[in-house]
């Protein structure tokens, strides 16, 4: 039977909006298919890993089945019509539990599993609240906070990103214990504050997905959901149940010694001093003394990288010590030309802030070396 004639870069664009939360290998076979759901002259694309759903459509005009739904290999489809030349047509034949992909003189008999048998994310109730930004400013708030969420933490709470709507403001935080990453944008005036922890998959998807656009994203959190519609997309993600830590204890407020020093400077030498770093430890020392900063990486070879930037510093000496690692992330992340760093003693944390962006925070825990 047929199901739909389309073009190969129409199918191809959506389904790889969706396949990117597709695991490669699951316990479940159904969860590495793709939910196909054709009625009249559109298709529904809908994937899912039990925690995050991504759904989106596409226009396939009028022909084939009026309503017809089906699962299959996600990844096998992509493959297939990635293979294909640009501006090849498609045709989808389904019937006798098989999904046949015919273009040109090719074919592909692909197996499919009951779209009964889906576990699609129920439904969650009346919104809780609900607030809508430009894609660009949501996909900006997440790629500056993103790469200090935890990965594989016991305290599961820090794998993911706090967001707290309150007021004017949506607030986007992310720790791993070590770092802490902090900025945040305006909204809509919210009644009630609100704070939920998004699943660490759920953010890096939206970064991937979300367009550099001033087209809008509307968020909707629910009692145990967050859902997120941009365009023909619609991600919804379960929250992570936990108790973040009081982000505004970590972030200091009352430093004396500054340093405003250049970012693609300062990436440039810690690249280099990082190929001399201790593997496992990632340590790097930092001297900082009058009009200098003296940055050096040691390893158990006893090998040493050393570099020297100019700085307007006039304050006591100080050497504390970072993991390299920390500091290449917020270097790597924010666009800035010039950066800040703040300093108390070599016992504490080290504040980075930017010229251009008064909300972001960035704090990195000192370390002995």
């Amino acid at each position: 039977m047929k199901l739909l004639q389309i073009d190969r870069d129409a199918l191809l664009k959506p389904l790889q909006a969706v396949t990117g939360i597709v695991e490669k290998r699951h316990t479940l076979p159904i969860l590495s298919n793709v939910f196909l759901d054709k009625k009249a002259d559109h298709l529904k694309l809908v994937a899912t890993d039990l925690e995050i759903q991504v759904s989106t459509r596409c226009e396939v005009g009028k022909g084939g089945a009026d309503e017809q739904q089906l699962t299959v290999s996600a990844r096998k489809l992509q493959d297939i019509l990635r293979s294909m030349p640009d501006g090849t047509s498609i045709a989808l034949d389904a019937q006798n539990n098989r999904l046949q992909v015919k273009a040109g003189k090719s074919r592909f008999n692909l197996q499919t599993l009951p779209a009964a048998d889906f576990p699609l994310l129920g439904d969650s109730g009346a919104a809780l609240t609900k607030v809508t930004l430009q894609q660009k400013a949501l996909r900006d708030l997440l790629l500056l906070v993103q790469f200090a969420m935890a990965q594989q933490d016991i305290r599961y709470y820090l794998n993911g990103m706090l967001i707290v709507l309150e007021g004017e403001l949506m607030r986007v935080v992310a720790t791993d214990g070590h770092r802490l990453s902090y900025a945040s944008g305006a909204i809509g005036t919210q009644d009630e504050k609100r704070e939920v922890i998004l699943p660490r998959k759920a953010v890096l998807e939206l970064s991937r997905l979300l367009a550099d656009s001033e087209e809008p994203v509307d968020i909707e959190i629910y009692a145990n959901q967050v859902r997120f519609t941009f365009g023909p997309i619609e991600l919804t993600t379960k929250i992570i149940d936990g108790k973040f830590p009081d982000y505004t204890r970590v972030i200091p407020s009352n430093y004396q010694r500054h340093i405003a020093v250049n970012r693609v400077l300062l990436l440039q030498a810690l690249q280099r001093a990082a190929i001399l770093s201790n593997e496992k430890f990632r340590g790097v020392r930092w001297m900082l003394m009058e009009s200098s900063l003296r940055i050096s990486c040691t390893n158990n070879e006893q090998e040493e990288a050393q570099e020297e930037l100019e700085v307007d510093y006039t304050a006591e000496a100080l050497d504390v010590g970072f993991n390299i690692t920390y500091l290449l992330d917020v270097l790597n992340n924010v666009d800035s030309e010039t950066i800040d760093c703040a300093f108390g003693d070599a016992n504490s944390s080290m504040l980075v802030t930017l010229p251009e962006r008064p909300d972001y925070r960035y704090v990195v825990m000192p370390m002995r070396i």
